[in-house]
């Protein structure tokens, strides 16, 4: 059943600022890698899909005031996360999506879609990370970890201890 609209809609977390964003107060060592602009951390636990990552800037802003130098940085960093998602390998599409309905940080996620299992192709992607079992924990810190390196050749910095793809 369809629920009556709740209006005004409650606030977000993190949409009085910085001061009550909890993605802000994150240290740099709960995240997979990290540079002055921006911080890649991993889904909370392990799904069934190959890999699930979200980059986010490192101040706090949402799509809509985003500063143009990071707007224009945006894209090919997305580009390069989306390169260190395939270089696992057995990857059919990294799918780009942006929810802002939970958190005032802007957060993009990017799931990987196994090659092959062109059922899960599409929008219903998402939905599948709660369908399939979970990839054992040591499969999911090890990708995590292959990820991070992958971007750190890049630039930044991937932090030595973060061993999963958790927050």
């Amino acid at each position: 059943m369809l629920q009556s609209p709740v209006l005004p809609e409650p606030p977000r977390h993190g949409e009085d600022g910085p001061e009550s964003c909890g993605q802000c107060a994150r240290p740099d060592s709960d995240f997979l890698w990290t540079d002055e602009h921006w911080r890649l951390s991993g889904a909370d636990a392990p799904s069934g899909l190959p890999a699930t990552v979200l980059l986010q800037p490192r101040a706090h802003h949402d799509l809509l005031d985003l500063p143009a130098e990071l707007s224009t940085r945006l894209g090919p960093m997305l580009q390069r996360v989306e390169r260190a998602v395939l270089s696992l390998g057995g990857i059919g599409r990294v799918h780009v999506n942006r929810w802002g309905d939970g958190g005032a940080h802007l957060h993009l996620w990017l799931i990987a879609r196994p090659e092959g299992l062109t059922q899960l192709r599409g929008f219903t992607l998402p939905l599948w990370m709660d369908v399939l079992p979970p990839l054992p924990a040591g499969v999911w810190a090890e990708r995590a970890r292959r990820i991070a390196a992958a971007m750190a050749a890049g630039g930044g910095t991937a932090p030595a201890r973060r061993a999963t793809c958790g927050r």
